[in-house]
């Protein structure tokens, strides 16, 4: 049973990252244009393109863990969300001073909830499973 929650919170992140992925992809300007992701700086579209296809293209991992649901496939999607989503965090860490302090602090708990369940599943993933 634990195993199921585990794969099922892989292809939660796997949602998530396909809905990101689409929105920064074929709607760069509109996603540029949340607060959170603007951040103050200049529009780029080609950064933002990219941003969304790398953003499908980790989906495809975390959704590929989800059907096989092997040990290895879980914990390596796992590992990979997370060398994306500290860096992330730190990033945003170090230029809330362009947002309204309600709205960091909420993205910084947005932030942290995406390195808490992605670390918590990885742990969860090395447990043994009882038996009988």
């Amino acid at each position: 049973m634990m195993w199921a929650g585990i794969r099922a919170g892989v292809g939660f992140l796997a949602a998530v990252q396909i809905v990101v992925g689409i929105w920064a992809l074929f709607f760069p300007a509109r996603f540029f244009a949340l607060a959170v992701v603007g951040m103050g700086m200049a529009y780029n579209e080609h950064l933002m393109r990219d941003y969304g296809a790398m953003t499908l293209a980790s989906a495809v991992v975390l959704g590929a863990a989800t059907v096989h649901g092997g040990r290895w496939a879980v914990r390596t999607a796992l590992v990979m969300y997370l060398t994306w989503s500290v860096p992330h965090f730190l990033v945003h860490w170090t230029m809330l001073d362009h947002l309204a302090p309600a709205t960091g602090a909420l993205l910084m708990v947005a932030l942290a909830g995406a390195i808490a369940l992605p670390a918590a599943l990885l742990l969860l993933s090395t447990r043994k499973q009882r038996t009988g």
